[in-house]
């Protein structure tokens, strides 16, 4: 009995889960009507064209009579080309459905993404993630379009031809169908392990992929460290796994296709013994004989395409439950109905009711928690921040500088507490509102395929170029932009290769700068840039930071001494907190920190010279 529950359960499961593309399907609705209707004529035709053939022989090649042939060569004519009319109508529009249902999916699936929040990149692998928005819904679109029209036509031509063939003959109709049963298990049985060595060879072949591309991006790498031999071993083991999977795939093919073939054999045999018995009696006709021989010599494909194509449609649910997993991932940080009625959401904001930012932030007796933490990394913390304050984070590596600066951005929530924005919490207006204002500039600066002009307005698509370019000159990007062979419209290359990380991080200033946003982040923005260059755009960052909020997250401590302020953070807390001369007049973590690195930085200068 509770066997039967759990089966039921999985049942209307499995139901639900396909259920969740129907509002993807609807739109498709009449292409997939025109896609079955014309597979439905055609699975007529194809039943109709052995009829034909035994009436061929019964009327023409048995009395050796040409009258009533070209009435029969036009009808004849007329269905194949109704048969080609079908196919080129099914064609276009299953391609049509397989495009546009994976589009559909991929746009949907990209502007949820835009909407999670910052903690779902932070734990789920880019990998993960292209995977269900391009395999997935690729595997989706192709087996609506192709997979699902298969099990028609094939369904339609199986019954199609057991009831003409019963209709004509019961005796002989038996003889096919007893093999019908043994192909439909055969298939069903060495498909299911053809499909599973065929998606292990698929996911071998990601490994391969990621092998070539390891070796190829970090040839550098293992020539310093001597490990090509290390290299070649685990792309020999990969490559071995690949050759024994597909050499299994391949034997089992080897295996099930001359069993079905000889199953096929069998059913024209068994046609051929019974029926001429039954010519030689008078029973049957010479034509009659020749449309069941047809039949037999047809039935298996049909009937291994059904099983076929049933196995990739049900092992295609695990497509759709992982599409439909990340659709329904809800963002952890949200705006409440109330705020998205005033203001809008960020793909339809409504910036009329936008206040002006200015930039005053205060941390109200916060505690903050990661969501896959279990404890504590802020308890009741207090900070206020006038606008226009500087405010430096330092610490070592791993010590939690980021969080603040996070909890600031809105891409993180206090787990108690507020924090408010020009006295509101900032709960209570639009995230979008929060993130058009601020300034953000990573260590590891990203730029997007395109020219250098491009990625900079990615700061303020309506700039000007003659923006773009003060922007450059700002922060002394404007010289080896210039240098380059196309100047501004010189391509960065994918992720900004074409440029140095020097280079690229100049380049994600220029875009900061010309955005021109109340607060700024400065996250280790310097760590890249070599001392020459930092020292160049010092004088810049003054400039661009007066009268705007900011925050640094500070590498080279001999670089925040002007900061109003600098908290010092050592294991998730902050343990210092005050000017550059109230710390090092403290002697404490701070002061020791800024001692090391200050004799560190004199000695590699003295190194240097």
């Amino acid at each position: 009995m509770e066997a039967k529950k759990t089966e039921r359960k999985e049942r209307f499961s499995s139901l639900k889960t396909w259920a969740k593309l129907v509002p993807f399907l609807q739109p498709y609705s009449k292409k997939m009507a025109l896609i079955l209707a014309t597979m439905l004529v055609n699975a007529a035709a194809d039943i109709a064209l052995p009829l034909l053939s035994g009436y061929a022989v019964d009327h023409f090649v048995t009395p050796r009579s040409t009258e009533g042939i070209t009435g029969f060569a036009v009808g004849y004519l007329a269905i194949v080309l109704l048969q080609m009319s079908c196919v080129v109508m099914f064609a276009r529009s299953a391609l049509q459905v397989e495009m546009y249902l994976g589009r559909d999916l991929k746009k949907t699936l990209f502007t949820h993404l835009q909407t999670l929040s910052f903690s779902y990149y932070n734990t789920t692998p880019v990998g993960v993630i292209m995977a269900r928005v391009m395999s997935d819904t690729n595997r989706i679109g192709g087996v609506f379009a192709w997979s699902l029209v298969d099990i028609f036509w094939s369904s339609a031509y199986v019954i199609g031809c057991m009831v003409v063939m019963l209709c004509i003959n019961w005796r002989l109709a038996l003889l096919i169908l007893a093999v019908v049963p043994p192909i439909a298990l055969l298939t069903l049985y060495f498909q299911k392990r053809i499909l599973n060595l065929n998606r292990q060879v698929r996911k071998i072949n990601a490994e391969i992929t990621r092998h070539y591309n390891e070796g190829i991006s970090g040839a550098k790498t293992s020539k310093t460290l001597v490990i090509e031999d290390k290299n070649t071993a685990a792309f020999q083991e990969v490559t071995g796994r690949m050759r024994g999977t597909t050499v299994r795939a391949v034997l089992l093919n080897a295996v099930y296709v001359p069993m079905i073939g000889f199953l096929t054999a069998l059913a024209v045999a068994f046609v051929i013994t019974g029926g001429g018995s039954m010519v030689m009696w008078g029973d049957i006709g010479i034509g009659e004989l020749t449309v069941f021989v047809n039949f037999a010599l047809v039935i298996a494909d049909p009937v291994q395409t059904l099983a076929r194509t049933i196995s990739n449609f049900i092992a295609t649910q695990a497509n759709i439950e992982r599409v439909s997993a990340l659709l329904e991932l809800k963002p952890q940080i949200t705006d409440t109905p109330e705020v998205i009625q005033k203001y809008g959401t960020s793909f339809e904001p409504k910036k009329e009711n936008w206040e002006e930012l200015k930039g005053h932030i205060t941390f109200d007796d916060i505690s903050f928690q990661y969501p896959d933490g279990t404890e504590n990394v802020l308890e009741h913390f207090t900070l206020d921040v006038p606008a226009g304050t500087t405010v430096a984070i330092v610490g070592e590596t791993g010590a939690g500088k980021s969080t603040l600066v996070n909890l600031a951005c809105r891409f993180f929530e206090p787990t108690a507490g507020r924090i408010l924005i020009d006295g509101k919490d900032y709960r209570e207006r639009s995230m979008l509102w929060l993130h058009s204002s601020i300034g953000y500039v990573l260590q590891t600066p990203h730029l997007f395929s395109g020219s250098v002009k491009e990625n900079i307005r990615y700061g303020r698509l309506d700039a000007t170029d003659e923006e773009i370019v003060a922007a450059a000159k700002l922060v002394n990007a404007h010289g080896f932009i210039t240098r380059m062979e196309h100047g501004y419209d010189s391509d960065v290359g994918e992720g900004g290769g074409q440029l140095s990380t020097g280079e690229k991080q100049l380049v994600s200033f220029a875009r900061a700068v010309l955005a021109d946003p109340r607060i700024f982040v400065l996250d280790e923005a310097t760590a890249s840039i070599d001392t020459k260059t930092e020292s160049l755009i010092q004088s810049a960052i003054s400039t661009m930071l007066t009268g705007r909020t900011s925050f640094l997250i500070a590498h080279r401590l001999s670089t925040i001494r002007k900061a109003d302020l600098i908290l010092v953070v050592r294991g998730g807390k902050i343990v210092e907190q005050g000017t550059h001369q109230q710390l090092m007049e403290q002697g404490g973590y701070y002061a020791d920190l800024y001692n090391k690195q200050f004799e560190t930085e004199t000695a590699e200068s003295v190194l240097g010279a």
